[in-house]
């Protein structure tokens, strides 16, 4: 188990001053969420599975979480600006959001080049659907051998980013199966985003060992993550308690007495 100062190590060796500084700049449009723990806070080399929820749910955990991350995304959005255009304006923007396709087109001439230079700076695991997938899972099992936590956000998106999630893809429990085989016997947490109420609910983490057990399939593990993630979103949790500074705010100043 890594200690703070290694998992900030790891941090400041996997995102770069320029980068830094633009999510310092991304604060303006991303206000933090409240993140609620229901377990132990987020470690090192273990596997985040998360609702994406648009924009929203990625680039919270980036910009405002402390714990060393790397997040698995399509292949596309990690090629290049021209297929990264592609992808983004016809498959994100138009058939996961709904947009207007020539709206969408218009939006990423100016969208896609900056997307692009965020996505060099986030140091993004590229996945695939054919046999280069492998490539993701070796690419990912030396992350969570350095320490790093891999984000992936397998909900099926078929019909958009739904609030209730129809499902899960099955590329995490190949990573997981994958480091079990190797003797990485790695924590899963299952997180969700509340994007109306910006709360980031993160279940206990249970280790992969112990979901096997329980589940023999991976069919049945998809299911019952999804249905458990699904949960999190119905929980309901009060807003974050004001800070002393804003208290003190709030009070009406004493009479100084003589």
């Amino acid at each position: 188990m890594k200690n703070k100062s290694t998992e900030e190590k790891i941090v400041k060796k996997e995102r770069k001053l320029w980068f830094r500084c633009l999510k310092n700049i991304m604060k303006m449009r991303y206000k933090k969420p409240q993140f609620i723990f229901l377990g132990e806070e987020f470690k090192t080399g273990g596997i985040i599975l998360s609702n994406h929820e648009g924009t929203d749910a990625p680039m919270s955990l980036e910009i405002w979480n402390n714990a060393p991350i790397r997040m698995w995304g399509a292949h596309e959005m990690n090629s290049g600006l021209i297929k990264m255009y592609k992808y983004q304006s016809r498959v994100y923007y138009h058939e996961k959001k709904h947009w207007n396709l020539h709206l969408a087109r218009l939006f990423c001439l100016i969208a896609s080049p900056l997307t692009n230079m965020f996505y060099k700076g986030l140091n993004l695991i590229s996945t695939y659907r054919d046999t280069r997938l492998m490539r993701t899972i070796k690419e990912s099992i030396k992350a969570i051998e350095e320490g790093q936590n891999i984000v992936i956000y397998p909900e099926n998106s078929e019909d958009g980013y739904l609030a209730e999630l129809k499902g899960f893809h099955a590329g995490f429990v190949l990573l997981a199966d994958t480091c079990l085989k190797k003797g990485i016997d790695v924590p899963v947490y299952v997180t969700y985003y509340k994007k109306k109420e910006n709360q980031y609910v993160i279940d206990a983490p249970v280790n992969y060992s112990e979901i096997v057990k329980k589940y023999k399939t991976k069919e049945e593990i998809t299911k019952a993550l999804c249905q458990r993630c699904n949960e999190l979103g119905k929980m309901q949790f009060e807003k974050e308690i004001k800070t002393k500074k804003e208290k003190a705010k709030e009070e009406p100043k004493k009479e100084i007495t003589k």
